[in-house]
């Protein structure tokens, strides 16, 4: 069902350009369809803020509800910007008071990069948190990603999550440990998801707290669970959002990094994910590119265009399947009929009855 354009973030067009529905406000008030109000908290760092709100922004596009979706992106104002971010931000994003005022029906909250041992330590955890607390009460249903996801379950549960000997980085083939659930109804038993991440939250940890393990991979852990009530809060420990591409960035960032002394060993190959062309094709120019720089001589570029092409996405349908479902809870949680039941016996607890 089509995204609604309730302002000029480039993101509209550019899913338009690719050929996904989406309305302009005034085509949008004179269709007599139900609205869908999402935010979008996006912590995420200068250089991926905009990739990362058109992968989630996509992902609702791709929802089948009848709906109109209004997504609002914004962030947090304690993260530290470049002007161009800052600006982006000013122009396209809303306010959080704004949407407190206005009300969501439900709250995605991606990623973020930390510097602190501690999670507490991070400029972005009294004011997420607030949001979260203020989420609990009032929408009726938060998607986390990674990052977000640790922090949840901190916030909620007092689970703290565990740093990793290496980082878990690639692409893993996972499978689906409640099948009946709603929001892994009729999607792949077994479906490949991405990973990026230095930290971990493990099956034992957060089925202790009695939330429900949906889907995971044996050796990498926990990619999708559901809060205890089942449905008010959604936990992804990997990325459904991710580009085929995301991966080839990351990569291309850890080898500059490398390059210019700010990491002191080459970084490893996305696990899954390169083709053995692809590690030919990015070890000949790292080899040429610590040559060149041993010489004093200019590092070659990074052959990213020749390696996009060797990428794929082999996750995104069951990224599409599993949001698509989570929207089609807060479809049926948010209808006024489902409110009035409340007054007839529903279990506000569980009041979509999730076994």
């Amino acid at each position: 069902m089509p995204l609604v354009a309730h302002n000029d973030l480039p993101t509209f067009q550019r899913l338009r350009d690719r050929g996904q529905d989406v309305l302009t406000a005034e085509r949008a008030s004179h269709q007599d369809i139900r609205e869908l109000h999402i935010g979008l908290l996006n912590m995420m760092p200068d250089a991926a803020l905009a990739a990362t709100e058109h992968q989630f922004i996509r992902l609702v596009g791709a929802c089948n509800q009848i709906a109109q979706l209004f997504v609002y992106p914004f962030s947090i104002p304690e993260l530290n910007r470049g002007p161009e971010a800052q600006q982006h931000i000013r122009q396209h994003y809303s306010d959080f008071n704004s949407l407190r005022e206005q009300g969501l029906d439900a709250l995605i909250i991606t990623g973020a990069n930390v510097a602190n041992p501690s999670l507490e330590q991070e400029p972005f955890w009294k004011p997420l948190m607030e949001i979260v607390a203020w989420a609990n009460d009032n929408v009726a249903s938060v998607l986390c990603s990674c990052l977000a996801t640790h922090a949840l379950v901190k916030f909620n549960h007092g689970i703290e999550r565990t740093p990793l000997p290496k980082k878990q980085w690639g692409v893993y083939s996972h499978n689906i440990e409640e099948p009946e659930h709603p929001l892994t109804w009729e999607i792949n038993t077994r479906f490949d998801a991405p990973h990026s991440r230095y930290n971990d939250v493990s099956k034992e940890q957060l089925e202790q707290a009695g939330i429900k393990v949906l889907a995971s991979c044996d050796g990498v852990g926990v990619h999708l669970a559901v809060s205890p009530d089942q449905f008010r809060i959604v936990y992804f420990q990997g990325h459904p959002e991710y580009d085929a591409v995301s991966l080839l960035k990351e990569y291309k960032r850890e080898v500059t990094r490398y390059l210019t002394g700010d990491r002191v060993d080459a970084p490893r190959f996305p696990e899954n994910y390169f083709s053995q062309e692809a590690r030919d094709i990015a070890s000949t120019f790292l080899q040429t590119a610590v040559d060149a720089k041993s010489r004093g001589k200019p590092i070659p570029a990074f052959p990213e265009d020749e390696l996009q092409d060797l990428v794929h996405n082999t996750w995104g349908d069951t990224g599409k399947a599993i949001v698509n479902n989570w929207l089609g809870m807060v479809y049926r949680l948010t209808n006024l009929d489902r409110r009035l039941q409340f007054m007839d016996g529903v279990d506000p607890d569980n009041p979509l009855g999730i076994r």
